[in-house]
C-alpha cells in the first residue's frame, strides 16, 4: 500500500497534473482525429494495396508466361530429339532386316523393281517379234491344218506319231 506523505514542493504537483492533463487531452485530440479522418486514411489504403496486388499479379503473370515458354522450348527439344531417336531406331531395323533378307535370298524392292521393268521390255520385244511373224503365220498354220486332215486309218503306228504334231 501506498503510503501518503506531504509534499513539499506543490508546483511539482501541479506540473505533472497539468502534464498528465495534457497528455489526455492529446490523446483525446488523436482519437477525434483518427475517427474523423479515418474513412480517409482506410480508402487511401485499399487504392494502395489494390495498386500493390496488380503491380504483384502483372509480374506473376510475367513469370508465369516465361516459365510457360521454357517449357514449351523444352518439350518441343525433347520432342525433336524422341523424333530422331526414333528415326536412327527405324533405320537401324531397316538396315538389320535388309541384310537378313538378303542372307535369305529374298531380292530387295530395288531388284523386283529391275526385274518387272526387264520383264515388260521383254513383253514389248515378244509383241514386236509377234507382229513381225504374223504374215508368216498363216501358211504355217496352213501345213498343220493339211498334217491334221490327212487320213490315218491305213499308216502304221509309227507314221501316225510322225504326223500328228
Amino acid at each position: 500500500m501506498v503510503k501518503k506523505t506531504d509534499n513539499p514542493n506543490p508546483d511539482f504537483v501541479n506540473t505533472v497534473r497539468e502534464s498528465a492533463q495534457q497528455i489526455w487531452l492529446a490523446g483525446l485530440g488523436a482519437f477525434a482525429k483518427a475517427q474523423a479522418e479515418g474513412g480517409k486514411v482506410f480508402e487511401t489504403l485499399v487504392q494502395e494495396g489494390t495498386t500493390i496486388q496488380r503491380k504483384t499479379q502483372a509480374a506473376a503473370e510475367e513469370k508465369f508466361g516465361e516459365m510457360g515458354s521454357r517449357w514449351s522450348g523444352l518439350a518441343g527439344d525433347m520432342t525433336s530429339k524422341a523424333g530422331q531417336q526414333w528415326d536412327k531406331l527405324e533405320s537401324i531395323f531397316e538396315d538389320r532386316t535388309a541384310r537378313a533378307l538378303t542372307r535369305l535370298g529374298v531380292p530387295s524392292a530395288k531388284q523386283v523393281e529391275d526385274l518387272e521393268a526387264r520383264v515388260a521390255e521383254l513383253a514389248e520385244q515378244v509383241a514386236k517379234l509377234q507382229k513381225a511373224a504374223a504374215p508368216a503365220r498363216p501358211a504355217a498354220a496352213k501345213r498343220s491344218a493339211a498334217r491334221s486332215a490327212t487320213p490315218t486309218a491305213g499308216t502304221k503306228p509309227s507314221a501316225r506319231k510322225r504326223a500328228s504334231p
